[in-house]
């Protein structure tokens, strides 16, 4: 009886069987559907209600300002809002995958509410065309919108995230001359398009329009016969007649026309062939057309709703209010004054079990379990007549569970799943506990306080994360959070949208209570954001509680930039320095700077050692003056020399500071002002003599360049200075140099005997090496002499050398190995030199006629 009870609410369309359970008795009061513009979110999704200003209607005890009314799926109010909005007429409201409503009015304004009647700004529009010739007509898809101008132009938004307006091309038929034909639009989503943008289908008076982003093409769905081609020529339209309304099914494949002659077609988009043809009884337009799933299509007049199969006769309902379709991916809710109604074909576990004399399986499971019930010995008979099926019954009686709205059915499906189980060893025992999961999920939200009436299949293809997702958005938050607990899912998105919500609805709340309240939620998930809250909280002018939240982020990169945000620098700083990453300190490093005085900065950086390396490191590059400045307000005289004296090297550099440029003068400026701060410190007093000295050669090197016409003596070393003035031939300046920076004899005889060398001035060298005994011998001469590779210019000097030692390796190094070896054998080293001299001249015989002199003593 009971499968009689189910099925008898059934009825049958050609070979299948259609549903339609109430889902819910509607709540709201004083709510006339024909009274009002309607748009009705996909996915069990809230209700947006406003009065049809296009409609002259009656007041009740009712604000004569129009309401714009968010119910929920069971007729629960939401949110209201009084729309008060420029602009014209409201041409068209529907909702997007996000949830955002979408309101366009006649000059192509687009207003944009949430689901609690809150306006998001700014407000968009479609453009200048859509202003300029008003909108007449709307046509909206998941995420995009087209409009019909009173030019007959098409304007879409493609994506309502960027919502950017594309006029399309202009189509035939549109002009403002030809709007008295019939015109009808449709939109083939992106997602069934080869191109990946929407498609918007255009019907004029018998002719259908494919219209892209950048092109129009016309499509036939029909060929004529023989002798129809020979009365026809190409631009005769297609043989289906003038369209008056058409629609796009589910999936994209088919489109359904209602012509002129009351005819509903469906045709195959792909190989335009027509599955369905129907003559209705009527040949007015039907004020909505859907598809219910896959397999039919719904049409619905006063009073009539009809639905048409691929064969046999249609179905009809009839309603004495009036009613909205509203399509689902597995059928169609339907909307009245007082219910809301799921029309769907019957899913195939359902009527293997509950069809009028069904002996499948699955419902002899059924009848198993009733008997079972009633301690009848049938229960064992029927099981034994399906032992080999009872895994098929088993998934049957789940999958049927999992399509039914009534609890109480769900129960008895289940459990006579789980009677089935309990003999059926190979049948994975979790699809049961799956089932049973999901279904406490929906049961949950179908309630009518939520409202959000999904099927299985619905609840599938929108997934939990999404429906979590538009609960924390309802701000249903509880339910949000155990099922996520439930369904072992991350409880930080809807810990955090709550304690936001939390903070945004309690103004008037101290916050140091609401901080008690905010943790006591937030520590019961760890590693949230608390950083998340808190510029929420900053958001909402909550300052002072945005910085006792940020206390308790334990990441400080989130941590920092936030309090930095919110003003608390010093607390930024500290934080960034104890985390020891160089670039959260650079980041309030460079906040301050730009934020704060710069004694006061200094202040700041001065007590912390990171922050202040840091700064130095960075402005040693980059900022010497204000280097300078924190220096001098820490009393770092010395530093700021320093600088000086890096600033005078750079300026060297510029290639403006050659050939006597007064670029010079600075410089030494420079330097002589470095000289006087080192001199303030005792501790630098090397430093305080060479920057003096460092002038000094600069001024000389200077006057010599501007002498010689030569940029060659600058930034050159005093040894460089003297040795360039000898080359030229210009002795009394290197004498000058020599005197002014106290150059020893010695070194000076090294530089000059060199410098003679160079320019191989063998007369000049050999009267300077007359002049007077010099301080360390003739070493100098002959080294330079050798150096210059001159022989018998060294030999000159090489017997005057008196250290024996210095005299052979002299010798050695010019290749002759006979005086080498008379040096070595009367050098008192030991033989080492005469050993050393045998390894050098290894084919050289006269080494091993020489006897050290320990040999020959011996």
């Amino acid at each position: 009886m009971a499968n009689v009870s189910v099925a008898a609410e059934w009825q049958l369309l050609y070979d299948r069987y259609y549903r339609k359970p109430e889902i819910y008795q509607m709540r709201w009061k004083h709510v006339d559907l024909s009274r009002n513009k309607v748009a009705c979110a996909s996915f069990g999704g809230p209700i947006a209600v406003i009065r049809d200003d296009s409609k002259i209607v009656q007041l009740y005890a009712e604000s004569a300002l129009r309401k714009l009314r968010i119910f929920n799926s069971a007729g629960i109010l939401l949110s209201e809002t009084v729309w008060k909005h420029p602009g014209g007429r409201l041409i068209g409201m529907s909702w997007s995958d996000d949830q955002t409503l979408i309101c366009i009015v006649q000059d192509g304004t687009i207003y944009r509410y949430n689901i609690h009647a809150e306006l998001i700004e700014p407000n968009m529009s479609m453009g200048k065309e859509c202003f300029e010739q008003n909108v007449v007509e709307c046509v909206f898809w998941g995420n995009g919108v087209v409009c019909l101008t009173e030019g007959g132009q098409l304007i879409s938004i493609f994506d309502f995230k960027t919502m950017k307006p594309s006029k399309l091309p202009d189509v035939p038929g549109l002009a403002e001359d030809d709007l008295l034909q019939p015109i009808c639009l449709t939109v083939r989503e992106p997602k069934y398009t080869m191109s990946g943008i929407a498609e918007v289908l255009v019907a004029v008076g018998d002719d259908i329009f494919v219209v892209e982003e950048d092109m129009v093409q016309t499509i036939r769905f029909d060929e004529p016969s023989v002798e129809d081609s020979e009365m026809q020529n190409d631009d005769s339209g297609n043989l289906i007649g003038v369209v008056q309304k058409m629609i796009v099914s589910p999936n994209g494949k088919f489109l359904t026309l209602f012509t002129h002659d009351g005819r509903i077609v469906v045709v195959d988009m792909e190989t335009k062939q027509i599955a369905i043809d129907y003559c209705c009884e009527s040949a007015l337009p039907p004020q909505q057309m859907a598809w219910c799933g896959m397999d039919s299509v719904l049409l619905y007049w006063d009073e009539d709703l009809m639905m048409v199969g691929p064969v046999g006769d249609p179905v009809h309902y009839f309603y004495d209010e009036p009613v909205i379709l509203i399509p689902e991916c597995d059928g169609v809710r339907i909307l009245s004054n007082t219910s809301l109604e799921f029309l769907q074909r019957v899913p195939d576990s359902t009527e293997s079990i509950f069809k009028i004399g069904s002996t499948s399986p699955a419902a002899l499971l059924y009848d198993a379990l009733d008997h079972f019930d009633r301690r009848s010995a049938k229960a064992d008979e029927n099981l034994r007549l399906i032992r080999s099926s009872l895994s098929e019954a088993v998934e049957s009686c789940i999958d049927a569970a999992g399509h039914e709205f009534d609890v109480t059915r769900q129960r008895a499906l289940l459990r006579a799943a789980s009677y089935g189980q309990a003999f059926c060893s190979n049948f994975q025992r979790e699809r049961v506990q799956e089932t049973c999961r999901t279904l406490r999920v929906l049961n949950a939200v179908r309630d009518p306080a939520i409202g959000i009436p999904l099927s299985i299949q619905q609840y599938k293809l929108l997934t939990p994360v999404v429906l979590i997702s538009r609960l924390i958005n309802a701000h249903c938050h509880l339910l949000a959070l155990r099922i996520s607990e439930y369904l072992d899912m991350n409880k930080e998105v809807v810990i955090m949208h709550w304690a936001c919500a939390k903070i945004t609805a309690s103004p008037s709340t101290p916050d140091s209570h609401l901080l008690e309240i905010l943790l006591d939620k937030l520590q019961l998930c760890k590693g949230i954001s608390y950083a998340a809250v808190a510029t929420h909280a900053d958001n909402c002018g909550r300052r002072k509680l945005a910085a006792m939240l940020v206390e308790h982020e334990p990441r400080s990169t989130k941590q920092v930039p936030l309090l930095l945000s919110i003003g608390e620098e010093d607390t930024a700083l500290v934080k960034a320095t104890e985390s020891g990453d160089t670039d959260l300190v650079y980041l309030v490093i460079f906040h301050i700077w730009q934020k704060r005085p710069p004694l006061e900065f200094f202040a700041m950086i001065q007590g912390r050692v990171l922050a202040r390396d840091l700064f130095v490191a960075y402005a040693r590059c980059h900022k010497h003056e204000f280097l300078k400045d924190f220096f001098l307000s820490t009393g770092q005289i010395h530093e700021v020399a320093f600088l000086l004296w890096k600033e005078s090297w750079d300026m060297g550099k510029n290639p403006m500071a050659s050939k006597g440029s007064p670029l010079h003068g600075p410089r030494i400026k420079l330097i002589e002002k470095a000289r006087n701060l080192f001199s303030q410190t005792k501790e630098h007093t090397f430093e305080s003599k060479a920057a003096e000295e460092h002038a000094k050669l600069l001024k000389i090197q200077h006057e010599l360049e501007a002498s010689t016409k030569q940029a060659i003596f600058v930034d050159s070393s005093i040894n460089d200075t003297i040795r360039t003035c000898i080359v030229l031939g210009n002795n009394r300046a290197a004498m000058k140099v020599k005197t002014e920076f106290k150059v020893s004899d010695k070194r000076w005889y090294w530089l000059k005997a060199f410098a003679l060398a160079t320019i191989k001035d063998w007369a000049a060298l050999e009267k300077f090496s007359k002049e007077k005994r010099p301080p360390m011998g003739f070493r100098p001469f002959v080294e330079a002499c050798i150096d210059a590779d001159e022989k018998a210019e060294a030999l000159k000097y090489i017997p005057k050398l008196s250290d024996l030692v210095e005299r052979g390796e002299a010798y050695a190094r010019i290749g002759m190995a006979k005086e080498a070896a008379d040096c070595a054998a009367q050098a008192n080293d030991g033989g080492e030199l005469l050993e050393r001299f045998r390894k050098t001249f290894v084919q050289n015989a006269i080494f091993d006629t020489l006897k050290m002199p320990f040999q020959g003593a011996s």
